[in-house]
C-alpha cells in the first residue's frame, strides 16, 4: 500500500487541512506532514485506524 498517497487523498476527500486531519486522529500535524511526504509511515495502531477511514471513504477495497 502507498500510504503517503493514500493519506493525502483522504485527508483532501474529507477537505481537511494536515492539522485538522491531525487532530481528528489524535497525531502531531508534523506526523501527517511527514507520512503524506513519504519520510515516514503510521505505526500499525494508526494504520489500523486509517484503514477504517480508508474503507469508509473508499481509497481502498475491503477484502
Amino acid at each position: 500500500m502507498e500510504w503517503a498517497t493514500n493519506i493525502k487523498l483522504l485527508r483532501e476527500k474529507m477537505l481537511l487541512t494536515q492539522t485538522e486531519f491531525a487532530e481528528k486522529i489524535g497525531v502531531s500535524f508534523a506526523s501527517i506532514n511527514r507520512w503524506e511526504n513519504g519520510v515516514h509511515e503510521p505505526t500499525m495502531k494508526v494504520k489500523r485506524e486509517l484503514m477504517k477511514l480508508f474503507k469508509k471513504h473508499g481509497i481502498v477495497e475491503d477484502k
